[in-house]
């Protein structure tokens, strides 16, 4: 069970000492959804990044480790569209899971030479108030969801269009476009304006 308050301290923390190794982040997912309107239930916090997974992560790793956090560093192999995740937590929970998660979702897979949203998503990301966040913008979002390209990340772009009918559709289909591979955005767009 996530606890948002622990766990939305606990992404400020990452993302602090991220930032200390040069590391720029930037809330994603079902967080990122609520700032924009549209709140789900989630089971973790997600913070996008972008750099070399091998030497970058593990050194973040080894950081939040020293800090006392629990840390499971997955490195991506040449097929993974991802460029690694780095999982986050302060204590097992009693059954032995994990609770209130941080995942840092890696974008960079040197390994796979694919156009991403991620980069321009976290360099324009946006800071939160009242906590040391930042959140990628509205339409960086969509394009990071049309890139994962899954049935949820779809309903998402639907409920966010619902939710932000004033959004610029010409930006979307600029910032978004070049990664909806499937042909989407424009009929989840007709669908939200129905």
């Amino acid at each position: 069970m996530l606890n948002p308050d622990k766990t939305l301290r606990l992404a400020a923390q990452v993302a602090f000492e991220a930032e200390r190794l040069g590391i720029k982040t930037a809330l994603i997912g079902a967080a990122a959804l609520a700032v924009h309107g549209y709140t789900r239930g989630t089971e973790d916090i997600d913070l996008a990044t972008y750099v070399l997974p091998k030497k970058e992560l593990t050194a973040l790793a080894q950081s939040l480790n020293s800090l006392g956090l629990q840390t499971e560093l997955r490195l991506p192999d040449e097929d993974d569209i991802l460029g690694g995740v780095l999982v986050v937590w302060e204590l097992q929970a009693s059954e032995g899971e994990r609770s209130d998660v941080v995942e840092v979702v890696n974008f960079w897979n040197p390994a796979r030479r694919l156009l991403s949203p991620a980069a321009n998503a976290i360099a324009g990301a946006i800071a939160l108030e009242g906590i040391a966040l930042r959140c990628v913008g509205l339409h960086d979002l969509i394009a990071l969801k049309l890139y994962a390209g899954g049935v949820t990340d779809y309903a998402d772009i639907l409920q966010l269009l619902v939710r932000n009918p004033d959004i610029d559709l010409d930006q979307l289909r600029r910032v978004a476009g070049p990664f909806d591979e499937n042909t989407r955005l424009d009929r989840l767009i007709a669908e939200a304006q129905r």
